[in-house]
């Protein structure tokens, strides 16, 4: 299928590793041209090679820590100068902490609101003018699951979720008529850099080993496996391209069904 996307300019934030690099080379392979941002400079840098080589587009890099307003305005607005165009906005940047709510400081919460949430409000405030001014655009924001499928685990970071999804669906009523349109792509657990981190803390919070806490996501979800970083990238080069235009507005889980009670009664045996 072709997905119409050769010769398109995107943003992707948080693109170093991770998920957001899967993004990045998914739209490079189908043509894009792209920018990407990360905090650190050498793995930037290491991503943009990679991709120039495997896909031979132009690839902008950019540090930039999301947290701060001023970083956020540099990348959108050197990332535009450097593709001429903003035709695909990726917001991917941000994790917040995961834990219950006993072990969460206010700085994990102020951390899961102030990259999850507000770096993704930062970027927008900034490209959206350069798409109405162009014509149109269509905007991806990364956000997950556990915005609308709650975990006490997950607390911080469904908080932080549930914003960037109510958000998304707001921006797309305001921005429709200017030929922009937004999706929220909700991933599950995800095989990142992360994840073992991720596992470590889960197997603290619910005083579990590290090997029974490794297990309970899995267990969670009918396919039986937690999703690998390409299976979200190849949905979201779909719904960057034209093809997808009209999916406006509404957000897509892609978490393989992922039943997070299951967790729980797992947990308990």
């Amino acid at each position: 299928m072709d997905l119409q996307l050769q010769g398109r300019k995107a943003l992707v934030t948080g693109a170093s590793m991770g998920i957001g690099k899967a993004i990045a080379l998914a739209l490079a392979r189908e043509g894009c041209d792209v920018a990407i941002c990360a905090r650190e400079p050498a793995r930037l840098e290491e991503t943009a090679a990679q991709i120039r080589a495997e896909t031979g587009r132009t690839v902008s890099t950019h540090r930039a820590d999301l947290t701060r307003a001023g970083d956020a305005e540099a990348f959108v607005r050197d990332a535009h100068a450097a593709l001429g165009r903003i035709d695909i906005m990726v917001n991917n940047a941000g994790s917040a902490p995961g834990g219950v709510i006993e072990h969460l400081s206010e700085e994990d919460w102020a951390q899961a609101l102030q990259l999850k949430f507000m770096g993704y409000v930062r970027c927008l405030r900034h490209a959206l003018p350069i798409m109405v001014a162009q014509g149109g655009g269509r905007v991806l924001n990364l956000i997950g699951n556990d915005g609308v499928k709650e975990s006490y685990w997950e607390i911080a970071p469904g908080a932080a979720n549930a914003a960037g999804q109510n958000m998304t669906k707001a921006l797309a009523g305001q921005y429709g008529r200017h030929g922009i349109s937004f999706v929220a792509v909700n991933p599950g657990p995800v095989r990142t850099e992360r994840w073992a981190g991720l596992v470590r803390a889960m197997a603290r919070d619910m005083k579990l080993s590290v090997e029974d806490a490794d297990r309970l996501a899995p267990s969670s979800i009918p396919l039986g496996r937690i999703a690998e970083c390409d299976e979200v990238a190849n949905l979201c080069a779909y719904l960057a391209s034209p093809l997808a235009h009209f999916v406006n507005g509404t957000m897509i889980e892609i978490d393989g069904g992922q039943q997070k009670a299951l967790m729980d009664r797992l947990r308990d045996r």
